[in-house]
C-alpha cells in the first residue's frame, strides 16, 4: 500500500463543492460503505486486514461519479454512470494514490470480468475490473448495501444480491462468497 497518509476528505474537496448536492451525496454513501466496511473487518481479526486503507479507498471509491452524467445524483458529467469507477481511478492515480484507484476500478458490480465487459459491449476499458485483494473484495462487498439514492438505508443481503442479478451469475457467485467469508 503507499505509505503516504492521505486525508480522503481533502482529495474529494478538490473535485466536489464542498457542500453541494453531490458531495452530501457521495460522502453520505462513502462514510455508510467505510463504517460497514470497517465492521466487518473488525468481525474478521484473522484476515489482518490494513483498517486504514479500508477507511480511505472507501471514502474514495466513487470520487469519479462527478463525470458522469446521473443528474439524480447532481453529476452532470458526459460519461455514463457505469463509467465512474475507472474514471476515479484515473482520479486517484494522477493524485499519486495508485493502489486506492484499483478499488476505485474494480468495484462496479461485484467487479467486473474483462469477458464481461466485452459480451456487453460495456463503454469501459478492455481489462480486467476484479477486485483482488481482501481489503479490495471488502470494499466492494460493503459496497453492495448501499444506493447513492436512499441515502442511510442498509439493504438486508437478500437485497443486495437482488440488485446485483443483473450483473450475471459471476457476480452472484462472488457475492455469495463474500458472504461466507465477511458475515
Amino acid at each position: 500500500m503507499e505509505s503516504e497518509v492521505m486525508n480522503p476528505y481533502a482529495i474529494i474537496e478538490k473535485y466536489y463543492e464542498k457542500g453541494g448536492d453531490a458531495y452530501r451525496i457521495l460522502v453520505d454513501h462513502s462514510e455508510s460503505v467505510t463504517k460497514k466496511a470497517l465492521e466487518l473487518a473488525d468481525r474478521h481479526p484473522e484476515l489482518n486486514l490494513d483498517r486504514r486503507f479500508i477507511s480511505e479507498a472507501a471514502m474514495l471509491h466513487d470520487i469519479g461519479i462527478f463525470q458522469t452524467a446521473a443528474a439524480v445524483l447532481h453529476c452532470f458529467g458526459s460519461n455514463p454512470y457505469i463509467c465512474h469507477g475507472y474514471l476515479g481511478a484515473d482520479i486517484l492515480r494522477a493524485e499519486g494514490f495508485p493502489v486506492h484507484a484499483l478499488v476505485c476500478e474494480r468495484h462496479t458490480g461485484a467487479g467486473l470480468s474483462l469477458a464481461h465487459i466485452i459480451k456487453e459491449n460495456l463503454p469501459l476499458p478492455h481489462r480486467e475490473m476484479l477486485p483482488v485483494t481482501l481489503e479490495e473484495q471488502l470494499i466492494c462487498f460493503a459496497d453492495k448495501f448501499f444506493s447513492k439514492t436512499h441515502l442511510g438505508e442498509e439493504y438486508s443481503v437478500e437485497k443486495a444480491r437482488t440488485k446485483l442479478l443483473k450483473f450475471g451469475d459471476e457476480t452472484i457467485s462472488r457475492f455469495d462468497a463474500w458472504c461466507e467469508m465477511f458475515l
